[in-house]
Parts: C-alpha cells; sequence; structure tokens
C-alpha cells in the first residue's frame, strides 16, 4: 500500500469515529454546529458555509503562492514539504484531499471545538501539524491560523460542509502546486548566448 492510501484510509477512519462519538456522547448531528454565530435553517446554513468555505478556500491558495514567491521562510517551508507531493497522481491528490478534509473537520471543528473553543482547537490542530526540519514552528503556526480559520467557517456558518470544502481545496490544490512547483530550480553554469556557438 503507498503511503498517500494509509494516510487516506487513517482520515477516513478517524472522521467515521469523530462523527459516531458527536452522535453518542455530544447528542446532535456532526454536521452542525450547537451554537452558531448565526442562525438559519439546515439548507441556508448549508449553502451558505460552503459558499463561505470556497471563498476562503480560494483566498489561502492563492496567498500561499504569493507568499512562496515573495517569503524566503515560505520557500523553505514549501521545499521541505515538496517530497511528501511529489510522486502522486491527480486521483491520489483529490483522494487524500477530500479524505483529510473530512476526517479533521468531523473530529477537530465538529468534536472538539464545541467542546474546547475556537482558538484552542485552532492551536491543538495546529500542534499536531508537526514536521521534522527547519519549518516545523513555520508549519505549525500555519496549520493553527488555518484551524482558526476553518472554526471560525464552522462556528459563523452553523454548518460543518463550508469548512471541509475550504480544507479540501486548500489541501488539493497546495499538493497539487508542490507537486509541480520548484520554487529553488537548479540553475545552469551556462545558458543563453554564453551556452551558444556561433
Amino acid at each position: 500500500m503507498q503511503r498517500w492510501a494509509g494516510f487516506a484510509a487513517a482520515y477516513a477512519f478517524l472522521g467515521a469515529v469523530s462523527a459516531v462519538v458527536v452522535v453518542v456522547w455530544g447528542s446532535g448531528s456532526p454536521w452542525f454546529h450547537p451554537a452558531p454565530w448565526l442562525a438559519h435553517g439546515h439548507a441556508a446554513s448549508h449553502a451558505y458555509s460552503v459558499a463561505l468555505g470556497v471563498a476562503v478556500g480560494l483566498l489561502v491558495v492563492m496567498s500561499t503562492r504569493a507568499m512562496v514567491g515573495r517569503f524566503s521562510w515560505a520557500r523553505r517551508l514549501h521545499t521541505e514539504l515538496r517530497p511528501l507531493a511529489r510522486g502522486m497522481s491527480v486521483a491520489a491528490i483529490a483522494t487524500l484531499a477530500i479524505l483529510s478534509a473530512i476526517g479533521e473537520e468531523l473530529l477537530f471543528r465538529s468534536l472538539l471545538m464545541p467542546w474546547l473553543g475556537l482558538v484552542p482547537q485552532a492551536l491543538l490542530f495546529g500542534f499536531v501539524h508537526q514536521i521534522r526540519g527547519p519549518s516545523r514552528w513555520v508549519w505549525v503556526a500555519w496549520a493553527s491560523i488555518i484551524g482558526l480559520l476553518l472554526g471560525a467557517i464552522f462556528q459563523l456558518s452553523g454548518s460543518l460542509l463550508g469548512a471541509i470544502a475550504a480544507h479540501a481545496l486548500i489541501n488539493g490544490l497546495n499538493l497539487a502546486f508542490l507537486k509541480s512547483h520548484d520554487p529553488d530550480p537548479p540553475r545552469r553554469v551556462l545558458g543563453g548566448l554564453l551556452g551558444q556557438r556561433g
């Protein structure tokens, strides 16, 4: 089994267990926040949440690309994360993005956020996203900010679907970016006119 498939299966299991815990011990639906900031009917809540989630997800993806192009810390983080996506196919990226979004949202937002609160769940979300290497705490800080945004979507709209949509977009498009974009391509010693003979 490829490494990404193991992660995908783990996320699916995590999501299923989290949903069961919310239903059994939380006495509610895993798809709805028990006390949202804005009260809507279920259909309106889902629609508003998905629209907000797509907008936030695309904004995060665009800002990621801008930061990798502009800041050395973002390029370093991109370089350290790149091996995770290098060998993945488009289908693998899509599968992992969807299952990780569902699994993590059911755990962190649906299960933990009503108990812990918006900020603590975001900090915990960031803390579990540690990697080895110099960019460890940069990645933790970035993941904490994303956890805060995803939690705010859930808290504001009352529906988990927007946080899942944002999370899946961020993971899928950023994994594709990691796979396709090398921020430090090898330089040719002789290129252009210097490498040509007349």
